[in-house]
């Protein structure tokens, strides 16, 4: 039987543009099954699911559920959850990673700040008065994450069985090849380009990926250097940036990580002009369309067939040098 990842794939679907919109990612670690809305539909409470997703509402803060790879199987554990959260615009993008025993003390983060990028918004909601408070065996203090990036598979079947039959597979072999930062993930959209994985922090999401592919990526993002190749876009950015960003680096062969930033869009739908700034000033004004995606096709399986938006850069233009602000937000350091 046909998968919507089959189809995509033979229909030849381009993937820049068309990765989820995240400037901040809130990763709470949640062994077991997942539901098709696994905030509400795991091991966590439900309520506390709930309350994550309307904090988040409208910050740029994205929350997703994770697990290590391997079997999981229906087991109601009392294990701590590893939880991090990772900032992805460039030259600004960070990790910090804690461990809770309770993750509705997250409900005390300032997501607006975590969105912007502040790490001061890393609070935490002291325990209720009624509950016992262990400092050593609930410490809530974050640290900053210094490993490898963080590499995070679509997994979750029951959302999109093209995740499960692709995605877990790809996850594993990953593990079991030496990549540890690799952990699966509950929904980061795109089923129909399954195997898809974002990586962090630089917020860069790939699909149709291979074991191979992603130790490639891993390797330049080491050195600083992002691939292109499957590459869907940079989280930070919606997604005509993403699309205008990646046509930059065609055009120049820029593949520097943090090089490259999107400073402005412009324009109504269906077309929009796009400012990209490299950190030494230069600038290019892109234009992107929005259209409709043909012949129809299942955006997830299971759904009817539909015309997914895809972004398709009409054309790319030198700008003048930017003003001094753009160039200090090019550079990260606003």
């Amino acid at each position: 039987m046909s998968t919507c990842a089959t189809a995509s794939r033979d229909l030849s679907e381009p993937l820049a543009g068309t990765a989820a919109t995240a400037s901040t990612w809130l990763l709470v670690e949640q062994p077991g099954p997942w539901g098709t809305e696994a905030l509400t539909a795991s091991r966590l409470d439900p309520a506390v699911g709930r309350a994550l997703e309307r904090a988040a509402e409208g910050t740029g803060v994205r929350v997703a559920l994770i697990r290590r790879p391997g079997r999981h199987a229906d087991l109601h554990t009392g294990a701590r959850h590893r939880v991090f959260v990772a900032h992805t615009r460039p030259g600004r993008s960070w990790i910090r990673t804690t461990a809770l025993d309770d993750p509705g003390r997250l409900l005390g983060l300032d997501f607006a700040a975590l969105g912007a990028g502040d790490p001061d918004g890393l609070t935490l909601r002291p325990h209720t008065p009624h509950e016992p408070h262990d400092p050593a065996a609930d410490p809530g203090t974050w640290e900053k994450y210094t490993g490898d990036p963080l590499v995070l598979v679509c997994t979750n079947g029951k959302r999109d069985r093209c995740c499960a039959l692709l995605g877990r597979p790809l996850a594993g072999e990953l593990a079991a090849s030496g990549v540890h930062s690799t952990w699966e993930i509950t929904h980061i959209g795109g089923h129909r380009f399954s195997p898809t994985l974002v990586v962090l922090p630089h917020g860069y999401a790939y699909g149709r990926a291979t074991a191979q592919g992603v130790k490639d990526v891993i390797e330049a993002l080491r050195d600083g250097r992002v691939v292109t190749d499957g590459c869907r876009g940079r989280s930070a950015w919606e997604r005509p940036g993403q699309a205008a960003e990646l046509a930059v680096r065609e055009l120049t062969g820029e593949d520097g990580a943090d090089a490259l930033t999107v400073v402005r869009t412009e324009g109504e739908a269906p077309v929009r002009s796009v400012t990209v700034a490299h950190r030494d000033g230069r600038a290019w004004r892109v234009s992107v369309a929005q259209l409709a995606a043909a012949p129809p096709r299942p955006e997830s399986c299971g759904f009817p067939l539909g015309s997914p938006a895809r972004m398709e850069v009409l054309g790319i233009r030198t700008a003048h040098r930017p003003a001094h602000g753009v160039r200090a937000m090019a550079a990260g350091r606003l």
